[in-house]
Order: C-alpha cells, then structure tokens, then sequence
C-alpha cells in the first residue's frame, strides 16, 4: 500500500501520506479539467479536498463524495488506475516522495539511462536500486558526502596514500565512491582519470556521473543478483557494509514495488 492513513476531508494526513495522493492526484488531472496540478507539499486544504471530491463524484459516482482518500479504499483503488509503466518523473517522484521536484527533474533521464544501460533493466532491480539510494540520499537530496572527509585521510585500505586524499577523494555519488583507489577503479573502467581531483569532484555535480558510478558499483558487486532474490538485507549490507537505515530501505522498496510493479 502506498499510503499508511486516510488522507483528504477528516484523515489522519500524514505528510509522505498527503504527497502520495497529491501525486496520484495530479496523474489523474487530465481527467479532472478544469482542476490543475495541486503543490507537493502544500498540505490538505480546500482545493485539494475539492479536486478530491470532484474525482469521486465524476469517477466513482458518489452522490455524496467525503473528500477522503483511505488505505485499501475504492478512491485510492480508482486514483492508482492512473500510474504510468516504467520509470517516469511521477513514478520517481511517487517512490522518491520527499524529493524536490527539480532534483526528480534533475534525476529522471539519467536514472532510466543508466540502470538500462547498466543492466539494471527489470522492475525488481530497479525497486531494489532505487530503495538503496533513497536512503543513501535522503531522496535524492545528497549527491556528495556532508563531512568533509577527513577520517579518511591515511587510510590505505582505500588507497588514500598521499596527503589530502581524505577531502579529495570523499564520498560522491548517490552511493557514495570513496578513497582513491575506488576512484580510480571507477576511472579505469570508464577511460577516464578520477584520480584527478579535479575530475573527481564532478562525481557529485554531474547527475549523470551521480547515477553512474552507482550503477558502475551494484554492477561491479553482482548486486543485481541479490536484488534477483529479493534479499533485502543482503543488498542492503552490500551497499552499506551494515544495516543502518534498513526500515527506511524497506519502506522506500514497498513503495518501489508498489508504482513498478503493478
């Protein structure tokens, strides 16, 4: 299910719960004119409750529409008649619920791009993939490591040999490349040079490098075969060498599966 609790006229109108129907609402406004796109984020008040209500009466025939959209319920049921196939920017933006929508814009073409190209093609995979970076990101809000990666420095394991290459090679990517061994790894299978700072550093500002390095390690890791499994903690610890986040991992995963594979 893709909502937790009942949301429009009287619901409990949890926040990832309201943009949920916000976003079901607005692959259904073609069938709704006049209404127009509602604001993610913007909260249930009257003109969402209204194109709700104008939904029900024209699509479900309720004489009396409430106004409220329910787990399970024959609104939710009738909204989700709308999902597009395959990963478009309302599908992303559904699964990846708290991501701004310039950052689902910024995101969308590489992520379809890449993960075909990366053999990350089946809607399984995909919910796998996705779920990892939702929580690696916090829906897609980081492309680069907050701190500034000092602990790294020194650190031989991962090929930081030469003074600076803490900072220099911190975490980038939307699962994160870090220590300059792992960049140059990743240079090397892709022809070019990022064990050069400089060229590094786009790691994290060209989204299509963002995407791609992650791609270029589930791939690198056979990480496509555990998601195959549907193994939730083994593609969890594999992408963070733990299990932190994983109610999160699980959750965004649910709600991959819920708009890709319907």
């Amino acid at each position: 299910m893709c909502i937790t609790a009942s949301v429009g006229k009287g619901g409990v109108n949890r926040q990832e719960d309201v943009k949920t129907v916000q976003v079901l609402m607005n692959m259904n406004m073609d069938r709704l004119v006049p209404f127009v796109d509602l604001e993610l984020g913007s909260g249930v008040g009257p003109t969402m409750i209204a194109a709700i209500q104008e939904f029900q009466r024209r699509h479900l025939a309720m004489p009396s529409p409430d106004g409220r959209v329910d787990p399970g319920g024959q609104s939710l049921k009738k909204l989700c008649e709308a999902i597009p196939s395959g990963l478009t920017e309302e599908v992303l933006q559904a699964i990846l619920i708290n991501a701004t929508a310039a950052n689902i814009k910024r995101y969308a073409v590489p992520l379809r791009m890449k993960m075909v190209e990366n053999g990350i093609g089946t809607p399984l995979r995909q919910c796998h993939f996705l779920a990892q970076i939702a929580a690696e990101t916090a829906d897609l809000a980081y492309s680069e490591e907050i701190a500034s990666g000092a602990e790294y420095e020194g650190r031989t394991d991962l090929g930081n040999t030469e003074a600076g290459d803490g900072k220099r090679f911190k975490g980038r990517g939307l699962i994160q490349l870090t220590g300059r061994s792992n960049y140059k790894a990743y240079g090397d299978a892709r022809g070019v040079d990022y064990a050069d700072a400089t060229v590094a550093a786009t790691i994290a500002s060209i989204p299509e490098l963002a995407v791609d390095v992650s791609c270029w390690y589930w791939t690198k890791n056979s990480i496509n075969d555990l998601a195959d499994q549907d193994n939730v903690m083994a593609v969890t610890q594999k992408v963070n060498g733990g299990y932190n986040g994983l109610t999160y991992r699980k959750a965004r995963l649910a709600r991959a599966k819920f708009f890709l594979m319907r």
